[in-house]
C-alpha cells in the first residue's frame, strides 16, 4: 500500500496537483474537523466505488490513518485500484503538523 504524509499531500494541494481527496470517517466527526475533499463514509465505500476517481491520485484519509488503510487494501484486493494513498496518521496528524488550529477528537 502506498501512503502519503500530511507535508507532502499539503506541497500537492499548494503546487495545485491533480487529485482526489476522500475521508472515510462518520459525518459526526467530519462535524468537528474537516480538510475538505470527497465524503464517503467507510461503511458506504465499497458500494460507491463509481465515486472514485481513476485517473489520478486518490488520497484517502481518517481521523488515524488505520480506518483509510483498511479501506486502501480492500479497493485495491476487490476492485484492481492502483492509484490510491493513504494519509499517513489522517487528520490527528494534519492538525498537529500542517493546521493547528483545527479541532480534533
Amino acid at each position: 500500500m502506498k501512503s502519503m504524509t500530511v507535508q507532502e499531500l499539503k506541497a500537492k494541494k499548494d503546487e495545485g496537483a491533480t487529485l482526489q481527496l476522500i475521508d472515510v470517517r462518520e459525518s459526526h466527526e467530519r462535524e468537528i474537523c474537516s480538510i475538505h475533499g470527497d465524503h464517503i463514509p467507510m461503511g458506504e465505500i465499497m458500494t460507491r466505488t463509481d465515486e472514485i476517481r481513476k485517473d489520478c491520485p486518490v488520497v484517502i484519509h481518517c481521523r488515524s490513518g488505520q480506518r483509510s488503510a483498511a479501506v486502501v487494501n480492500a479497493l485495491e484486493t476487490n476492485f484492481g485500484f492502483d492509484n490510491l494513498w493513504n494519509l499517513d496518521g489522517g487528520i490527528l496528524a494534519w492538525a498537529e503538523k500542517i493546521d493547528q488550529s483545527l479541532e480534533t477528537y
